[in-house]
C-alpha cells in the first residue's frame, strides 16, 4: 500500500509539474503582448526587438511540456479527469505558442510604424491590445481556478472584441484614402488590430478548452454559450 501512495505521490508531481510549466509559458506570452503593444503605441522599436528575443523561451515551453505530457500518458495512461488535463495541456501550449508568434508579429509592426506619426488616435487599439491581453489572462485563471463561469465570461467577450476590430479597420481605411501618405503606416496599423484580433481567437480556444477539462463538455463551434 506503501508503494502505491508513493507513486501516487510521483504521478501528482508530474502532473503539477506540466501545470507549473504551463502558467509560466503563459506569464511570458502575456508579457510579450504587454510589452508588444507598449512598443506599437510608443515607437518603441529596441523594446520590440528584445520581445522578439522572449519567443525562444516560449518555443522551447512548448516543446518541454509536449514531451512532459507524451511521458505521463506512456507511462500512466491517466483516465477520467487527468487524461482531460493532458490532453488540454497539449492543445493548450499550441495556443500559447501561437500566440507568442503574433506578439512577435505585434513586435515586427512596431518596428515598421517606429519614428512614423500617428495616422489616428490609438485609443482604440490600445483598448482592443487590454481587451485581449485581459481575455488571455483570465483564461488561464480560469484553468488556474478550474472556473468555467470564469472561462465562459472570457467567450462571451470574442464579440466586443471584432466589433472594436472593425472600428479600428474602418477608420484607419478613412484615413488611407483621405491621405495617400497614410497608406503604408495604415496597412501597419490594419495588421495590428488583426494581429489582435486573432490573439483573441486564441484566447477564447483556451476558454473552452478549460470548460472541456471542468465539464468535460466540448463547447467549440457553438457559438455564444448565453445562446443555449
Amino acid at each position: 500500500m506503501s508503494d502505491r501512495r508513493h507513486i501516487d505521490r510521483q504521478y501528482d508531481t508530474e502532473l503539477d509539474v506540466v501545470r507549473q510549466r504551463l502558467l509560466l509559458m503563459a506569464g511570458r506570452v502575456e508579457e510579450m503582448i504587454r510589452h508588444g503593444m507598449k512598443a506599437v503605441v510608443s515607437g518603441d522599436s529596441e523594446l520590440a526587438r528584445n520581445t522578439v528575443l522572449m519567443d525562444r523561451s516560449v518555443n522551447r515551453a512548448e516543446r518541454e511540456i509536449d514531451e512532459l505530457c507524451l511521458l505521463v500518458l506512456a507511462r500512466r495512461h491517466p483516465m477520467a479527469s487527468d487524461l482531460r488535463f493532458v490532453t488540454l495541456a497539449l492543445k493548450m501550449v499550441t495556443d500559447l505558442e501561437r500566440i507568442g508568434d503574433l506578439a512577435v508579429n505585434l513586435c515586427e509592426r512596431a518596428i515598421d510604424l517606429a519614428g512614423r506619426p500617428a495616422i489616428i488616435p490609438t485609443s482604440d487599439l490600445e483598448r482592443l491590445g487590454t481587451l485581449v491581453q485581459a481575455m488571455v489572462r483570465d483564461a488561464i485563471d480560469a484553468f488556474v481556478q478550474g472556473d468555467a463561469e470564469k472561462a465562459s465570461a472570457v467567450i462571451e467577450r470574442d464579440d466586443p472584441v471584432d466589433e472594436l476590430y472593425h472600428q479600428v479597420f474602418r477608420a484607419v481605411l478613412a484615413t488611407m484614402v483621405m491621405s495617400p501618405g497614410a497608406i503604408e503606416p495604415g496597412i501597419h496599423l490594419q495588421s495590428v488590430a488583426k494581429v489582435l484580433e486573432r490573439i483573441g481567437d486564441h484566447a477564447t480556444n483556451l476558454a473552452e478548452e478549460v470548460i472541456f477539462l471542468v465539464r468535460g463538455k466540448d463547447v467549440r463551434h457553438e457559438g455564444k454559450l448565453s445562446d443555449e
